[in-house]
């Protein structure tokens, strides 16, 4: 009785563990979209298309870019539909957004 107890905790571990990984891996997503929302605005603002066209090839795979120029401010939108490690697991919707005051020339 006591064996079957302890298979079905070590078990439940397994799966508590796998999930938890799973989810800091999204996370883990969800910060490099940020990361990358704000370098982007930051070198668009400089009007560094080099830069801009560098940051935006090293984006996440699946990840869009999205550039609203406006008078005074570059917004940066990336949307990502995360799905960590295989396909057939839910996706996560991501989204993450960084404001830059547009420099002088």
């Amino acid at each position: 009785m006591v064996t079957v107890e302890i298979a079905f905790g070590a078990l439940a571990a397994t799966a508590v563990m796998v999930l938890l990984a799973w989810v800091l891996t999204v996370v883990m997503l969800m910060s490099r979209c940020q990361d990358l929302a704000a370098a982007v605005a930051r070198q668009e603002a400089r009007s560094d298309a080099a830069a801009v066209a560098k940051l935006v090839a090293e984006r996440p795979e699946g990840a869009t870019v999205s550039i609203v120029e406006e008078p005074e401010v570059i917004r940066v939108t990336i949307q990502l539909e995360a799905r960590p490690w295989v396909q057939w697991l839910p996706s996560v919707p991501l989204s993450a957004e960084a404001i830059a005051v547009r420099e002088p020339l």
